[in-house]
């Protein structure tokens, strides 16, 4: 009995690992009031990380039906991350400056 709860619980710490082994990091950075990347493919579970590299604040959002978020104003030099949990197309912009688009594309 022993024996089989051992391996039960390695079986379940096997597949969370496996879980997070699978999930990936991308950078998308914000430079002279655009953002680095126009199009991004990820997978569900993957997490983007928004990093300012103007001298002044961006403040990165969405509105989409599948992730809304609102990461705030940031200067230079920080980073804000989201994780994408559902497959869809994400679009994304910056609140202060209008003309900063970009799409992400969530796959299984």
């Amino acid at each position: 009995m022993h024996a089989i709860m051992k391996l039960s619980g390695m079986a379940v710490a096997a597949l969370l690992l496996a879980g997070t082994a699978m999930a990936a990091d991308y950078e998308v950075g914000q430079k002279n009031k655009s953002f680095t990347v126009k199009e991004l493919t990820i997978k569900v579970g993957d997490t983007v990380r928004f990093t300012n590299q103007d001298d002044f604040f961006h403040n990165v959002f969405s509105l989409s039906d599948l992730k809304t978020f609102d990461l705030g104003s940031y200067p230079k030099g920080e980073f804000k991350s989201v994780t994408f949990d559902k497959p869809g197309k994400v679009e994304v912009e910056c609140a202060i400056h209008p003309s900063m688009m970009m799409t992400i594309n969530v796959e299984e």
